[in-house]
């Protein structure tokens, strides 16, 4: 289960924020997870609930923002959703697609008191 490396990594992030801008408690984390991460979100905010326990982010909420799978043909420079991970442009079929969202794993954003 990746997602509990994943919410170490994440309560690393705030609890370090937290105490680099001397607040006592982190109240939110919000995060960008991309389609195309492999991240179960359900699962993801079990293992930061449980890991959060006696910690300065016990009952933190876990805002997630799911980002879409989007990519731009390099042949007719158009930029649209990917859809069931088929990389060919729905538009001119070409095979040139650059991926320009949906691979992010990202702490947005931490509200601390």
């Amino acid at each position: 289960m990746h997602e509990m490396a994943i919410a170490e990594g994440i309560l690393g992030i705030a609890l370090k924020t937290m105490d680099e801008n001397a607040a006592t408690r982190v109240a939110r984390v919000n995060l960008l997870v991309g389609e195309m991460a492999g991240v179960e979100c359900e699962s993801l905010r079990f293992c930061f609930a449980a890991l959060t326990k006696g910690t300065a982010a016990d009952g933190a909420a876990l805002s997630i923002e799911r980002v879409p799978l989007i990519g731009r043909c390099g042949a007719c420079g158009r930029e649209q959703p990917i859809e069931r991970y088929s990389f060919l442009c729905p538009s001119c079929r070409s095979g040139a697609l650059e991926i320009i969202s949906g691979r992010e794993l990202k702490v947005e954003s931490l509200e601390v008191d």
